[in-house]
């Protein structure tokens, strides 16, 4: 297999890393989406609350529903810019190979 053959399969991977990645972070971000509605739902609440725990609902105050849904939107957050620092990384890389694949086409075939 030559070189550019290569380059060309592993161009495909990293498309295909790149469209993974991305979907996972947009998994993510619908899930902080999620938290901050329910967020602002638990800052009206005056008492009690119940939260889902399965297939129960349990009664528990609007301040621990608060910090535990903050301590998970900020995980969450952590997460998706991990994937974004991943999704940069790898959108260099699939820059640069490209650019190698057009260079070692022979003339007026890399358009």
């Amino acid at each position: 297999m030559s070189e550019l053959e290569n380059l060309i399969g592993h161009l495909q991977m990293q498309n295909q890393q790149l469209q993974s990645l991305m979907m996972q972070k947009q998994t993510l971000m619908m899930q902080s989406k999620e938290i901050e509605k329910a967020l602002e739902h638990v800052e009206l609440a005056t008492d009690d609350i119940y939260r889902s725990v399965g297939p129960i609902l349990i009664k528990t105050s609007a301040s621990d529903v608060k910090s535990q849904l903050e301590e998970e939107k900020e995980e969450l957050d952590i997460k998706i810019k991990t994937l974004e620092s991943q999704e940069k990384r790898l959108k260099d890389k699939l820059k640069e190979n490209q650019e190698k694949i057009q260079n070692m086409m022979p003339a007026g075939q890399g358009g």
